[in-house]
Order: structure tokens, then sequence, then C-alpha cells
């Protein structure tokens, strides 16, 4: 019944005898209006990473009008510009179209391990998911020149790895959520030492090569890397449209959430589509830093304190595209890879965000 009064107000409110109509009207619209308010601030972001994804492609360099980008997509080759079709194709497509997908990857999958975790510091590039991914990544690339579908594989397998030596230490006790983030961090510091030694066992062309992709980039951002960015997050929407669902509940404990119709085994599927989501986003681009950490607080704050996981990937989309475009262009003949600007911006609002909770009594 708790469940059922969740999902339709109108219901739980009208079951309610004792109020008179005119507090039954009032207490709909008290439920309606954080539910509005979450629809419109997901949309703005939609809009804003539409915007985002724009500015990439038609500014910069070589500035394409917008009149001429549907021409463009459509095949045709400008007369005035012949060149343009190959810049907007070639090049600045295929990274706004990356980042767009990586960053929604990555914004999904901080705030579904924030939200399951319940800890604030439960993001994938903090407690050692993205860093797996990256290991095992590093270590075939390097070692196993491993290209195409072999290296996302990799950096999945790595993911899981990790994932699944948190979940062993942490199950079944009280504080399984807090024991996972802190063995987390422990995994990450032994993880970074691995790739450290993988990379002085390399060769200089490999170990340069590695260094670029840890620090998240995308300079390898290609079409074959966009279809593959586009199945993964086609094959696991459904699945994070299903966790959404309990996002509210999963914050409330194992206990009380399963009393209230969530049930752990769908936590746990929550946890498990953040990982793959993790996995892939950090295979194409590298693990780029404090977008999976700070998507889902921005997104929580734009929401009212109401956990979206759809606000939460709009959020990271708009920081990454955006991020790359700054980083091209802050500098003149100077191009940083969008993890240097991610990371120069992502800091200060960490320290912000780990002070907020501390003084909310959530540290």
């Amino acid at each position: 019944m708790t469940t059922d009064l969740l999902a339709r107000p109108e219901q739980g409110a009208a079951e309610n005898s004792s109020a008179t109509p005119t507090e039954l009207a009032r207490i709909v619209r008290a439920r309606r209006r954080p539910l509005r308010r979450v629809r419109l601030v997901v949309a703005a972001l939609a809009a804003a990473a539409v915007a985002a994804v724009l500015v990439r492609v038609l500014l910069g360099d070589y500035v394409v009008a917008f009149a001429d980008l549907l021409p463009i997509l459509r095949g045709e080759t400008l007369p005035d510009a012949p060149g343009a079709s190959f810049i907007v194709m070639e090049a600045k497509l295929p990274r706004a179209l990356v980042g767009l997908l990586a960053g929604m990857a990555f914004g999904a999958a901080g705030a579904m391990f924030q939200t399951s975790l319940r800890n604030p510091l439960a993001s994938p590039d903090i407690i050692g998911i993205s860093l797996g991914a990256s290991a095992a990544a590093v270590t075939a690339l390097t070692f196993l020149d491993a290209q195409g579908l072999w290296l996302p594989a990799a950096a999945l397998a790595g993911a899981l790895a990790v994932s699944l030596l948190m979940y062993a230490v942490g199950r079944g006790t009280a504080l399984a959520g807090q024991r996972m983030v802190l063995v987390g961090i422990g995994i990450a510091a032994l993880l970074a030492s691995l790739i450290q030694l993988v990379m002085t066992r390399s060769s200089i062309q490999d170990a340069q090569a590695a260094l670029v992709w840890l620090t998240g980039s995308l300079a390898r951002a290609t079409w074959p890397v966009i279809g593959l960015l586009t199945v993964a997050v086609l094959l696991l929407a459904p699945l994070l449209a299903v966790c959404a669902r309990w996002m509210r509940l999963a914050e409330l404990g194992d206990d009380l959430s399963s009393t209230l119709g969530a049930p752990a085994g769908r936590a746990r599927l929550g946890l498990v589509v953040a990982v793959a989501l993790a996995a892939v986003a950090t295979s194409a681009t590298g693990p780029i830093a404090f977008v999976a950490f700070l998507a889902g607080p921005i997104a929580r704050r734009l929401c009212g304190g109401r956990p979206s996981l759809w606000a939460a990937a709009l959020v990271g989309a708009v920081v990454v595209v955006l991020s790359d475009f700054i980083g091209d262009y802050l500098i003149p003949d100077v191009n940083l890879p969008v993890g240097v600007v991610t990371g120069a911006l992502g800091a200060p609002l960490m320290i912000a965000v780990v002070v907020t909770a501390g003084r909310a009594g959530k540290a």
C-alpha cells in the first residue's frame, strides 16, 4: 500500500478520509510540485546539452554557420567552404557526440552509486571503479595491443572485478555502504600504483599514449567509438529507467526500502548498471576526473533535493562537452585534455560538497 501511495499521490490523498476537500487539493499540489520541478530541470538540461553540442561543433578556430550545419550532416559539400564538411564530420562532431554520451554515462553512474550507497563520496572515480577499468584497459593497451572491442571489454572486466571485491568485503553489515566506500578508496590507491608499474614496464610510445588516455581525453573520438557508446547507452537505458523509479526509496536503507517494496536486488541491479556505464565511458575517453562525482550533487541541488538519474546524466553531458571546448580554446595554441579542465574545476567543488555534507550532518 505504501508503494502505491508513493506512486499515486492523488489516490493516497483521496483515501485520507479525515481531510477536507481543500486540504486534499493542497496535499495533491504539494506532492506534484517537486515532480514538476524535476521535469522542468530535466527539460532545461536537455536543451543545455543540445546547446553545448552546437557550441562545440559550430564555434572555435573554424566557425561554421548554423544554416550550413544541416547540409553538412546530409553529406553535401559547400561550394564556399569545401573543407567545412571534413572538419565537422571528422573532428568537431565526433568529439561532441563522444563527450555527450560519455558525460551522460559518467553522470548517471555517479548518481546511482551515491544514492544506492547513501554516501556523496561513492562515485566511480573516487572508489576505484574507474581506476579498475583504467588499469585493465592500460594493461591490455600496452602489453596486448588491444584495439576495437577488446579495449572496452577489458575495461568492463576490470570495473566488475573491483566492484565484486568491494561488495564481497562490505556485504552483510549494517554499514555496508560506508565499508564499500572505504574499501574502494584503498583499492583505488592500489590500482594507481599498478598503473604506474605498467607504464614503467612499457615502451616510451606506449607509456605516452597511456598517459594521454589516463588524463581523460576525447582525442580518440571516432565514429566506431560513437557507435559503441550509443549501443551501450541504448541497451542500459531501460535498466536505468527501472532503477530510477526506486532511487528515492534506496536512500532510506536496505531494510526500510525493502519494506516499502524496493528489494535489495534492485539496488544491486542499479550498481551493476552503473558499473557498466562507467566502464564503457572510461574505455572510450579515459577516466575523466570529477564528472561522475559532481553530476549527482549538482543535479540534486537543481531538482530541489530530489535525486534524478536523468538530470545527473545531462549535467555530466553538459560538463564534459563544454570542458572539452574550453580545453581546446582557453589558451591559444594549447589543447588541454578534457580531464585537465574537469579536474581543475572539480577539485574546489568537491571540497565544497564535502564541507556542505559535513555541516548537514551527512559526512
